[in-house]
């Protein structure tokens, strides 16, 4: 056998390699579910639901229910890639007390729910939370789509493919894909090629019409905040940008981010936001 055909046959041997390890290894990187699951009332939530989704196919989704006070918007909420719905019932509260509704779930594989997490799968089942909040009777106009972290890839295809009244990302990327090339850079060529939950929020946000807030630490060493700059500059709807200095990826709440997520989504309702 000639050089050239050994290392022809060498790189296709390599190349089937990677395309079997990338997809395996990116979801131990990407997900890291919280097994113990506390009901609303073991978090200390007053007023929550529990709800189950049932998937097309046959999966259980967990998720926590809040009704709106009336006049008030739902927040259709997708949180990040570690914890669970108990971890977020600070923010639940924060939501509540000020009449707004809420409804969370969790992903596959996390506390509560069956299955294994994957971009198609989160999709899938953030949609039918939607569809499930309109089976309520709460009027599309009257959901604000917001995601955290991983859950900006989430919440960015959802208000791309559903009439949302609004959008909020947190700490948004571009694509995980340009986030693993940014954390693993000998892996970026292979994760370019081979990667599966790819969460192109670059793509996507093209396709969202409704009003969107993108909230930032300026000191974020996980998603850069030139991230949520680019994603601001792409979308076409109304829009605005907040950053925070100091900031880093999980702590702008500290810096008074939420109270700016509390105060846009009043506006949202009352017609008088302004972009920026």
């Amino acid at each position: 056998m000639g050089l050239i055909v050994k290392l022809a046959v060498g790189a296709v041997l390599a190349v089937g390699v990677l395309a079997l390890m990338v997809p395996r290894v990116e979801r131990r990187l990407m997900y890291f579910p919280t097994p113990a699951y506390l009901s609303p009332v073991e978090a200390g939530l007053a007023g929550v639901q529990e709800k189950v989704l049932a998937t097309a196919d046959g999966e259980r989704v967990m998720a926590w229910h809040a009704p709106a006070k009336p006049g008030r918007q739902t927040v259709l909420y997708f949180h990040g890639n570690a914890g669970a719905l108990d971890s977020r019932a600070e923010r639940i509260a924060r939501y509540t007390a000020h009449g707004f509704g809420v409804f969370i779930m969790t992903y596959r594989g996390f506390a509560g729910s069956s299955g294994h997490p994957s971009e198609r799968a989160n999709v899938a089942d953030a949609q039918l939370a939607f569809d499930t909040l309109v089976g309520l009777g709460v009027d599309p106009s009257d959901i604000v789509v917001c995601g955290e972290s991983l859950g900006t890839g989430v919440a960015t295809q959802v208000a791309a493919t559903r009439p949302v009244g609004g959008l909020v990302l947190e700490a948004p990327y571009t694509s995980m894909v340009d986030l693993a090339a940014l954390h693993y850079p000998l892996l970026a060529l292979p994760g370019r090629l081979f990667m599966r939950d790819r969460y192109d929020t670059r793509r996507h946000i093209a396709s969202v019409s409704a009003p969107m807030l993108i909230i930032h630490g300026e000191a974020d060493g996980i998603i850069p905040v030139a991230m949520g700059h680019e994603l601001h500059a792409l979308a076409a709807g109304p829009k605005t940008i907040r950053t925070f200095p100091g900031a880093g990826h999980a702590d702008h709440v500290m810096f008074g981010s939420l109270d700016v997520v509390l105060a846009w989504i009043g506006a949202l309702k009352e017609g008088r936001l302004r972009a920026g």
